[in-house]
């Protein structure tokens, strides 16, 4: 009797790429990043080629660290029946958040929910590969029993039911597959932060943003809050360049208290930022209501460190955000994004992905590509975050034709890496590393390596 198809191992693998040394990445809270995935993958003794890619990312040190927490979570993975786990995604995603031993270290946030989040993501990619489909046409063609069924409802059922989600996925069958052509043909709207680093020059930031504007870009984003007369002067560049019918986005990374932020976009108020992003803590729920309230009609939107789904039912319940900013790797992975989803869409609030780091736009194009087709049925006010790094690495990489993403069509979450970078950028064994290792001496994070 021929024996069950099983998961058998779960890689985990510490890649990073020294993104600090032209400061790619740069922000007010992390002005050296080096963009880093700990990289998961499941293989399985199917006998089919498929195997299931994702990541969690991270800016350095402490990478490993996460990886780690992706490896404690094996012994739950190894050994489970493929046809099991890709047949009952949702049902896989709670056995891991569920588990009362492993809850004990979150529940459902930090380090942990992210390494789950990367296993759970890892099995979607599994699945749609399986399926021979990408993954936001994978998840668009379900029905909505089955998306509901992906969903844990556990703390939401006072802002979100299971019936609330039915009625919502139920309205959006009309013209699912009219919806699916169009983003074959058209793709789904992006913007772009790649000008607005904030260690570039004003000469680079003000050359990109026309750039920009010359691809197909109607919106761009800029990092702010390291000093006041610095923004003043890099918004009033980046408008010049760009004239008055770009919107342009602002970004804080949680730089300020509430009033600080109130008073420094006051006065960045001139050149019309479209949105302040992570303003504050991004678990401050009233804080973000109050400086929604004081800078209106400034937009705010907050999300990349949202830990969970509790945290944007708050935002949402409290009317603290304009914008719902979701990130493919730092909740627990696609079933919690799908709960995301569906809250937005209950509050009429608009989303917009986060997705700058590496393979953030690969996996985050498909969650806002099946908003639109099986969630809120529009792409009004909706754009998916575009940065230009690190996709030669992929082998299914973003490809953004004027101004707009196009829709992947190979199977997966289009998170796999290259064997070529998993090996050139492993941590810290890898060439790239052993290389900057000689000639620099030792680096300072290499301390924070666990292996």
């Amino acid at each position: 009797m021929p024996s069950i198809p099983r998961i058998i191992a779960v890689d985990v693998l510490d890649i990073r790429f020294p993104t600090s040394e032209h400061l790619d990445g740069s922000d007010a809270m992390n002005p050296e990043p080096d963009y880093s995935a700990a990289y998961v993958v499941l293989r399985t003794d199917a006998g089919d080629g498929h195997e299931g890619h994702a990541l969690a990312f991270t800016t350095g040190r402490g990478n490993d660290v996460q990886a780690n927490a992706i490896a404690a979570l094996a012994p739950y993975v190894v050994g489970r029946p493929v046809a099991q786990v890709c047949g009952d995604l949702g049902g896989f995603a709670r056995s891991l958040s569920h588990d009362p031993q492993l809850r004990w270290l979150g529940p459902e946030k930090g380090v942990i929910h992210m390494a789950t989040g990367a296993i759970v993501n890892a099995a979607w990619d599994l699945a749609a590969k399986r399926a021979g489909k990408p993954v936001w046409r994978f998840l668009g063609e379900m029905s909505p029993e089955d998306l509901v069924g992906q969903v844990d409802f556990r703390w939401l059922s006072d802002a979100l039911t299971p019936r609330d989600a039915l009625d919502i996925l139920r309205r959006a069958q009309a013209g699912r597959a009219e919806r699916i052509e169009h983003l074959l043909r058209r793709g789904y709207p992006a913007y772009t932060t790649s000008p607005g680093w904030l260690g570039y020059s004003d000469e680079k930031l003000t050359g990109l943003a026309r750039e920009a504007v010359t691809a197909g870009f109607t919106q761009i984003k800029l990092k702010v809050g390291a000093s006041l007369t610095d923004d003043i002067r890099r918004m009033k560049a980046a408008r010049a360049a760009v004239g008055d019918h770009i919107r342009i986005a602002v970004d804080a990374n949680q730089r300020w208290d509430v009033q600080p932020a109130v008073d420094w976009m006051r006065q960045l108020a001139d050149y019309h930022p479209y949105w302040i992003e992570e303003p504050t803590s991004p678990d401050d729920i009233l804080g973000h209501a109050a400086v929604r309230r004081a800078l209106s009609p400034i937009k705010v939107a907050t999300g990349e460190h949202v830990a969970n789904r509790v945290v944007f039912k708050q935002l949402l319940q409290a009317g603290a955000i304009d914008i719902v900013q979701i990130d493919a790797a730092r909740v627990g992975g696609v079933n919690e994004n799908i709960a995301i989803l569906l809250l937005a869409a209950r509050f009429g609030v608009p989303v917009c992905p986060h997705a700058g780091g590496v393979g953030l736009c690969e996996m985050v194009q498909h969650l806002s590509m099946f908003d639109y087709v099986a969630v809120s049925a529009t792409m009004h006010d909706r754009v998916i975050e575009y940065v230009d790094h690190l996709h030669e690495h992929f082998i299914d990489p973003v490809r953004v034709v004027d101004g707009r993403y196009v829709a992947p069509t190979a199977p997966g979450l289009s998170a796999q890496m290259r064997e070529a970078a998993l090996t050139e950028y492993a941590y810290p064994g890898g060439p790239v590393w052993t290389s900057r290792a000689q000639g620099a001496g030792n680096r300072p994070d290499q301390a924070w390596d666990a292996s």
